[in-house]
């Protein structure tokens, strides 16, 4: 492999798996507030991706993400008050169940409002056949608004939980939710504002890759395997190790094209997932009760 390829294949790593480390990171947002894994989370970046790509008939790109996000947030909230906050003290099994039944009901409605069809938003900026020459690697400039606007999300959400008094709130919850009552804190909220900002994010996620991806009613299955094996790889609760595990998984995937066919790059997901389970189910960077029996 020369020099270029090589380094064709670890921008497209890169790129892939920032994408899966803002997945992630959706995870660990609800994970860290309630103790919950959202397996739902995948359609949260379809919805918004559709949503985008119907709006945008009616309005210019910009305005059309922002209304995406938007209803995205609201549908999170939704779906938090409708189906989890009446919830006392579930079973394990019971909200994965649940969580997994949101998936398939939100892709059953995607299926009739949307049908079958392959959609996407244009490219930002240029076309599908421009291209930025680096060093002799040739980067699609909507690549560049894929990793400046994630790496922008995990600088903002970073300053959002430690500074301000509402992700402070949050992350009050997340440690302690009875001591945080005890201090006034509305852990309801607090769970519903979890599901608002990870639903937020996905949708953001689906509008900014949707033009190199596509979306599609059943698109976010596949997200939703690679963000929680992103969540686990890094460890349950970690967003900022999601990062670095999310760019491990799309390398590793990346650079699995050049030895099997494409058909098996999923597979890899898969793989490492299972072997952290085995191995560490903490993650690389967790310990070994961030993936406890008891909070799983």
């Amino acid at each position: 492999m020369n020099i270029e390829l090589f380094s064709q294949y670890l921008v497209a790593g890169l790129t892939y798996g920032i994408i899966y480390s803002i997945v992630a990171i959706g995870f660990n947002i609800i994970y860290n507030t309630t103790g919950i894994i959202n397996f739902a989370q995948g359609e949260f970046v379809m919805i918004g991706g559709m949503t985008a790509v119907t709006l945008y008939n009616f309005m210019p790109m910009p305005l059309a993400i922002a209304a995406a996000v938007i209803i995205t947030m609201i549908i999170g909230a939704l779906i938090e008050i409708v189906f989890i906050r009446w919830l006392v003290s579930p079973s394990v099994l019971r909200m994965i169940i649940i969580t997994i039944g949101i998936s398939i009901i939100t892709r059953e409605i995607a299926l009739h409002v949307w049908d079958e069809k392959v959609r996407a938003l244009p490219y930002f900026t240029g076309t599908a056949v421009t291209s930025i020459s680096i060093g002799g690697v040739h980067i699609s400039p909507q690549v560049i608004w894929v990793v400046g606007i994630c790496t922008l999300v995990v600088l903002v959400l970073n300053f959002f939980f430690s500074y301000t008094l509402l992700g402070k709130q949050m992350r009050a919850c997340s440690s302690n939710r009875n001591a945080a009552r005890l201090c006034g804190i509305s852990a309801k909220n607090m769970v519903t504002l979890s599901f608002v900002l990870s639903a937020g994010i996905g949708a953001l996620a689906g509008c900014i890759v949707s033009p190199i991806t596509y979306v599609q009613y059943d698109s976010g299955t596949g997200l939703a395997i690679k963000g929680f094996t992103v969540a686990v790889l890094g460890g349950l609760g970690n967003s900022m190790a999601a990062v670095a595990a999310g760019i491990i998984l799309g390398v590793l995937e990346s650079f699995s094209i050049w030895i099997m066919p494409t058909a098996f790059k999923d597979a890899i997901s898969i793989s490492i997932l299972l072997l952290i389970l085995f191995v560490r189910p903490g993650g690389i960077f967790g310990n070994k009760e961030a993936l406890s029996l008891k909070e799983f």
